[in-house]
């Protein structure tokens, strides 16, 4: 068992974590079942609390062809009965026992969380390892979870960002697994099948690349036992998907997609970089300073503050295990998309040639490194922590030694990556709306 100690200070952290002081450390130590799983504890016995949280290395990206939305449909219906438990009788004991027992798909992760009182983990944890090794997939809440399902798309697929940000990736991705929407399509939705949800769930979820995080009132030597009573009869691999680097398209294109609304949305971006890439936190830094620092960042500052363009605009870094793309987006009337679109390309070009100046990049290492530990405000959100920074493959001693790496990002190390990566003349453009003087590109 491995031990690694916390060592920022944590003012009062409260709620589910409300014995932790700013003289006590957290311990954060790695328990090993027989079955070989792996996860990582942060143990506290101040409240009698529970939270598991893990993630597996798959997702949206292993949906058929035709049948986008299979994984997220799965994440919904895992907890609708398992075992010999109807989705009535297991929905109700969970609620009964105060249980929160959710799944979640993304493109290429799928997830779960529990959290329960310690009074209850016998029950909690049978649930648990019920809805991921025997789910039932009975035709009444497939039914249900479908017509949920759809009645959502047909309501998000008339938002302008839904249609942008779809469009969006798909005139960058084409016909790749990253360009499919990973909820689906009305059409796809609908032709999924309860034996589709079966194929994901015997195919994809196993203990390979399973990553665990838990917090609260829980020993090292139970936790071990409850891995296996969880995990240890996934199998040991599943199918690997097998997603090829994709090639990006549409480099510096703009596509307007006509409809009748008085503001546009607007969805931009370009490529960017990888969580494992070396200069990620420069560029981590240098986004927050461009476009993801709230009112303090420079394209808030020149569209907004400076001139009354949009209420908002923003900028982030969207990772993937093929590639990375930096994104943003803006909404704005159909009068000022022209010219809000030309500042945040002539500040994608500044950022590129100049950098940042020494106070914006201490101003953003303060805020960075001083913000952080009020996201380990309970249990939940610890072991969500420590699943991710297992997933992103950081290392235990990650916690302690963020600080240090923020604070070694320099000047120079931000001039070169937002060189590396800032191309104004490559980014895409997707507006939804009807743009004044702007059209798509031939």
């Amino acid at each position: 068992m491995r031990m690694i100690r916390i060592l920022p200070v944590i003012a009062a952290l409260g709620l589910a974590l409300a014995g932790v002081t700013p003289a006590f450390a957290i311990d954060i130590k790695e328990v090993k079942s027989k079955s070989g799983v792996t996860a990582w504890l942060v143990e506290n016995h101040s409240v009698p609390v529970i939270s598991l949280s893990f993630t597996l290395r798959t997702g949206a990206v292993t949906d058929p062809k035709g049948k986008e939305g299979r994984a997220e449909f799965v994440a919904a219906t895992l907890d609708e009965g398992a075992g010999d438990m109807e989705s009535q009788e297991f929905q109700g004991r969970l609620e009964d026992l105060s249980i929160r027992l959710r799944f979640n798909a993304g493109l290429e992760r799928f997830s779960g969380s529990l959290r329960t009182l310690s009074e209850n983990r016998d029950e909690a944890f049978r649930m648990l390892a019920m809805a991921l090794n025997k789910p039932r997939f009975d035709a009444e809440p497939v039914a249900r979870i479908r017509g949920q399902m759809i009645a959502g798309l047909k309501s998000t697929l008339q938002r302008p960002g839904t249609i942008a940000g779809r469009a969006w990736y798909r005139a960058v991705f084409d016909d790749h697994p990253y360009g499919r929407p990973t909820g689906g399509t009305v059409d796809s939705v609908g032709a999924i099948t309860a034996g589709d949800l079966k194929d994901f769930v015997s195919n994809h979820l196993s203990r390979a690349g399973m990553v665990v995080g838990v917090a609260g009132d829980i020993t090292p030597e139970e936790l071990s036992c409850r891995l296996d009573q969880i995990f240890g009869t996934l199998p040991k691999g599943g199918k690997a998907a097998r997603v090829a680097a994709p090639k990006l398209q549409a480099a510096g294109k703009t596509v307007v997609i006509d409809r009748n609304v008085p503001q546009s949305v607007v969805i931009f971006g370009q490529r960017g970089i990888e969580r494992d890439d070396p200069d990620w936190y420069a560029a981590y830094i240098m986004n927050r300073i461009l476009g993801g620092s709230g009112f303090s960042a420079r394209l808030m500052e020149e569209v907004r503050e400076k001139r009354g363009l949009a209420y908002g605009v923003y900028s982030y870094l969207n990772p993937f295990e093929k590639g990375g793309l930096i994104m943003g987006s803006v909404g704005t009337g159909n009068a000022r998309v022209a010219e809000s679109l030309r500042v945040i390309k002539d500040e994608w070009r500044k950022m590129a040639e100049n950098g940042v100046t020494a106070e914006e990049l201490q101003n953003a290492k303060t805020y960075i490194n001083g913000s952080f530990p009020l996201r380990l405000d309970s249990t939940r959100r610890i072991a969500r922590i420590l699943a991710g920074v297992q997933f992103n493959r950081l290392g235990i001693d990650y916690l302690n030694r963020r600080a240090a790496i923020m604070n070694a990002v320099t000047v120079d190390d931000i001039k070169r990556v937002a060189k590396r990566l800032l191309d104004a003349d490559a980014m895409t453009v997707v507006v939804v709306g009807k743009p004044k003087g702007l059209q798509s590109s031939p």
